[in-house]
């Protein structure tokens, strides 16, 4: 993948600072090289990636995986014990039964979640904290927020939907672990700011190609921005994560939402509309406080 150097935008361009040019520089020539890493992240995300990449993977091997970490042994059952997910009430005190009721496509996500909530613990990290907890828990909110709509709205399987939820901002998290060498670009938000605009998708979509995905997630994780995006056929995984960040940041706002709504090709395909909004918060705030809840936020 190339990204070379004229792609970056007047706004960004603009801004005279040696350590701007620097900085977009240095994720260019990371791109280009094709082979993106996100520093610091999880080792044990990375086994649970690996080992389920594994079509014929035995579920005895994923326990023996997930429960070589006890606290993401325990996210699991905390998940797996969760009013959104247990709905017999009869709770699970075993990993193994925890798995078989979760599914391998909840265990990956959950693995990502914990990784992602254990980052700002990274020496490496020290100082962006508080960033790096508000992206986590918008992370959260959206991939709750995509689980529902993907029930309620379409087809979609709903966990894959939450995995897409988890991982529509990992270009944010690349360039915010990336952005300790040149510590005075945080201090100007505004420049900061275009450069996660400008570049946070390109970086999404190959660090999840590095991260063999499925291509679904790629698309979706790459493109959700786009909100006049065409598609033909049935709501995809792209539309119900479009819709599920736009909701999940106007969900403190419903005054504004309906504007923001207008014109959302997404919106349309999954027949979406504020009143069919307001119903879905009645009906599902208990599941979404839920699924918040069992992601550790």
């Amino acid at each position: 993948m190339s990204t070379p150097a004229e792609e970056i935008s007047p706004a960004t361009a603009a801004v005279g600072n040696s350590d701007v040019f620097a900085f977009v520089q240095a994720l260019a020539a990371e791109l280009s090289k094709g082979k993106v890493e996100l520093p610091s992240f999880p080792d044990i995300a990375m086994r649970v990636r690996q080992v389920l990449a594994d079509d014929e993977v035995t579920q005895e091997k994923v326990t023996r995986i997930v429960g070589s970490e006890p606290m993401l042994a325990a996210r699991l059952l905390q998940i797996a014990n969760s009013a959104a997910i247990n709905f017999s009430g009869r709770p699970i005190t075993e990993l193994r039964s925890a798995i078989a009721r979760l599914g391998f496509n909840m265990v990956r996500s959950a693995a990502i979640a914990f990784a992602m909530s254990q980052l700002k613990k990274s020496d490496h990290l020290k100082g962006l904290e508080q960033p790096l907890d508000d992206l986590w828990r918008t992370s959260a909110a959206v991939a709750a927020m995509s689980y529902v709509v993907a029930k309620r709205f379409s087809r979609v399987n709903p966990d894959t939907a939450m995995l897409g939820g988890l991982l529509h901002g990992i270009g944010k998290l690349y360039i915010l672990t990336r952005v300790t060498s040149y510590p005075n670009l945080l201090s100007d938000q505004a420049t900061y700011a275009a450069i996660v605009r400008d570049w946070h998708a390109s970086i999404a979509k190959a660090l999840l190609e590095n991260w063999e995905m499925a291509e679904e997630i790629i698309e979706a994780v790459s493109e959700y921005e786009d909100l006049e995006r065409k598609h033909a056929g049935p709501p995809d995984l792209t539309d119900v994560l479009t819709v599920s960040q736009l909701l999940s940041s106007f969900k403190d706002h419903p005054e504004t939402l309906e504007l923001n709504m207008h014109d959302v090709a997404a919106c349309r395909r999954l027949g979406i509309d504020s009143a069919s909004y307001a119903n879905l918060i009645e009906e599902s705030d208990h599941e979404i406080t839920a699924l918040r809840d069992a992601l550790g936020v």
